[in-house]
């Protein structure tokens, strides 16, 4: 998955400047979209990234491009940057979104394809997986037309598919959208759980067994993972790990690093 990786000193700060955000517990300050970030350096560095938490922006800690930055900056606009050729900036901010869903969903049928149960979807799922890697790849204007929607609903059911034969035979609860905000799960068995889309903000889950849960968009802001055992977990990203704490003793799947604000505890 190393092109699904921000590489940030390949990109020209797109999502410092692209995208919007509300001052909030994530954000300390407003920003419109096309607004620079006031932290965004003349190199598209950030200033205060070694103290975003401190200084109140977690969210930022938590955001993951999952690598579309640098596809934008160094493939579909060929090394342009939007300083340098101020002409292409809107189009550029605008194509940047639409390209980080689309590696949101190559994260996904990337992990899809590593899954040795669902072997006899592979076919189908590297059919899309090319399919979506050369929109990714497209002129901004294709990229534009895009129907995002419309991939998501012919990737979804594949993935769906790929996790109930991943999670066979485990008996996970089924808890797939519950609101579970700030439940106490210390120690629960969760092993081949379905997670998806659950609410788990400020859920206590120090010591539980996430291994082979299916965590796909399941919010995990807050949620205390200390000891937690996410080995096998589907479908978790970068973002969700970023949003919750969690400390040395957290397993975490091999595609993942473990966030630098996650304390020793």
């Amino acid at each position: 998955m190393h092109d699904l990786k921000a590489d940030c000193a390949s990109c020209s700060g797109l999502c410092c400047v692209a995208l919007p955000f509300s001052r909030s517990a994530d954000f300390a300050v407003d920003k419109a979209a096309g607004e620079p970030c006031r932290n965004l350096r003349d190199d598209f560095r950030c200033g205060i990234h070694r103290d975003l938490r401190r200084e109140g922006f977690p969210g930022c800690v938590a955001y993951d491009c999952f690598g579309a930055g640098q596809k934008v900056t160094q493939v579909v606009y060929e090394g342009r940057d939007w300083r340098r050729r101020p002409e292409s900036a809107r189009e550029m901010f605008a194509v940047f979104p639409v390209v980080r869903q689309l590696h949101e969903l190559l994260w996904y049928l990337t992990e899809a394809l590593a899954l040795p149960a669902a072997r006899s979807l592979h076919a189908d799922l590297r059919a899309l997986l090319d399919e979506t890697g050369r929109l990714t790849r497209a002129t901004p204007q294709e990229i534009l037309a895009a129907d995002v929607a419309a991939c998501r609903e012919r990737v979804n059911p594949l993935l769906l598919r790929a996790s109930e034969l991943a999670r066979a035979g485990l008996r996970g609860k089924k808890r797939r959208g519950a609101d579970l905000m700030g439940a106490n799960l210390k120690g629960a068995d969760l092993r081949g759980a379905d997670l998806r889309g659950a609410y788990l903000i400020g859920a206590q889950l120090k010591g539980a067994d996430l291994r082979q849960a299916d965590l796909i968009g399941a919010d995990l802001r807050a949620a205390d993972l200390s000891g937690a055992d996410l080995t096998g977990s589907l479908f978790l990203t970068r973002s969700q790990i970023g949003s919750a704490q969690g400390d040395t003793a957290t397993r975490l799947p091999p595609a993942l690093d473990r966030p630098a604000h996650w304390s020793g505890r």
